[in-house]
């Protein structure tokens, strides 16, 4: 892909003001898409470090994903055709990511066990070493901006498919269980299958965890969400239901080629038991 051209790339800028790579990319595809999201942007914060800490899927993606499913709900005419564009989108931006990093992890792109007190702090003394704007982190996040700018664009720009059928998304029916708005639902909705049908973290949880730390950051406007006590409290009761299985393919035991393979496997019940679950944290 021949990234977009951007003349003021203030991606570093804009990591540092925010603090975590995915508030900083959910912001960034916001802004340029002429959406104004601050606190859904926040709430996206204990994704970052992949998901609580944990290594999975990089912080940028979920951020970056949340914003293309704020988009896909301006762009579509019903629910069902916002999802197929929101996990679109969200695969269009996995793909751009891979290519860029060889992986969507970020444990494979920082070498560090995050989850761990010694690891982090090994983390941080070499991020000081490097100086904060040479750090791995913030030199990925500036390279793959413009190329998360075009391979959003791209993906929101997919022809409507012209189907009856009814799309669902594991992650917009946690939201919406939850008491989510339309809009919320959308946002969320790419998040399905382990982000972007990938089979990676579950993308059940992250909704469940973006929800509960959007109430928090609602209630308190000045803190930052990043540890939240919601977010904790939702990743607990998770891990007692799924033996600390965070991993979508192995949860359901298959892994979706397609939008239609994934909304019957929900739509027959599959993971109902930890959808439910998850709504109640």
């Amino acid at each position: 892909m021949n990234s977009a051209k951007i003349v003021n790339n203030d991606s570093k800028t804009v990591f540092r003001e925010k603090g975590t790579c995915s508030h900083t990319f959910a912001y960034l595809l916001n802004r340029e898409f002429g959406n104004n999201k601050a606190p859904e942007e926040r709430a996206t914060d204990p994704m970052a470090g992949g998901l609580m800490q944990k290594g999975h899927q990089c912080g940028m993606l979920w951020g970056a994903s949340l914003a293309v499913g704020a988009e896909a709900y301006k762009r579509s005419q019903n629910k069902d055709e916002a999802i197929r564009l929101a996990i679109t989108a969200t695969q269009k931006l996995l793909e751009s990511f891979s290519k860029r990093t060889n992986t969507i992890n970020c444990r494979d792109i920082t070498h560090t066990n995050m989850d761990s007190f010694f690891g982090l702090t090994k983390y941080m003394i070499k991020t000081m070493l490097q100086g904060m704007n040479n750090s791995t982190c913030f030199n990925l996040a500036e390279n793959w901006f413009p190329e998360a700018i075009q391979s959003a664009k791209e993906g929101l720009s997919q022809e409507p498919i012209a189907s009856k059928q009814k799309s669902i998304s594991c992650a917009t029916e946690v939201a919406k269980k939850m008491g989510a708005t339309e809009e919320e639902m959308t946002m969320v909705a790419g998040f399905a299958g382990g982000l972007g049908l990938s089979g990676n973290a579950c993308g059940a949880l992250s909704t469940a965890i973006w929800m509960n730390s959007l109430a928090w950051v609602n209630e308190h406007p000045e803190k930052s969400a990043f540890k939240n006590k919601n977010a904790k409290a939702t990743l607990k009761a998770f891990n007692k239901e799924t033996n600390s299985e965070m991993l979508c393919h192995n949860i359901c035991q298959q892994q979706f080629k397609t939008i239609a393979e994934h909304t019957k496997f929900i739509k027959n019940g599959g993971c109902s038991k930890l959808i439910a679950t998850l709504a109640k944290t």
